[in-house]
């Protein structure tokens, strides 16, 4: 079974999905904590989606492509369109986010979760 770490960013197999949801093979960030992650009894994980669709809304946190997170294009983290998916989703570990980057999607999670007030 995969080990994802928060920050990272992997691979995943969203299918099958359900009307609006992702399907295919997309990428998404690894938000859940490492302690949840690195249970061998807990086979899930929290990831937000990711897109190359600019939109740019307030709820989207902007990753540019670097060697050290595998992305070729820039893209988003969807941070209003968080799950909860079995870690067999998991197809393969693309790289990982900066600290500043991780601090940035903290904030949207935030605010899209209504943690701020």
């Amino acid at each position: 079974m995969p080990s994802p770490r928060r920050g990272e960013i992997w691979d995943v197999n969203w299918s099958p999905g359900r009307g609006a949801e992702q399907q295919g093979i997309r990428p998404a960030l690894i938000i859940q904590n490492d302690r949840g992650n690195a249970s061998s009894t807990y086979p899930l994980t929290i990831v937000a989606s990711m897109s190359r669709t600019e939109r740019e809304l307030p709820l989207h946190v902007r990753i540019a492509p670097t060697p050290e997170n595998g992305l070729t294009d820039f893209t988003d983290v969807k941070c209003e369109q968080i799950m909860t998916i079995e870690k067999s989703r998991l197809i393969r570990k693309r790289g990982s986010i900066t600290k500043e980057e991780l601090a940035r999607v903290d904030m949207a999670l935030k605010i899209s979760l209504d943690l701020l007030s």
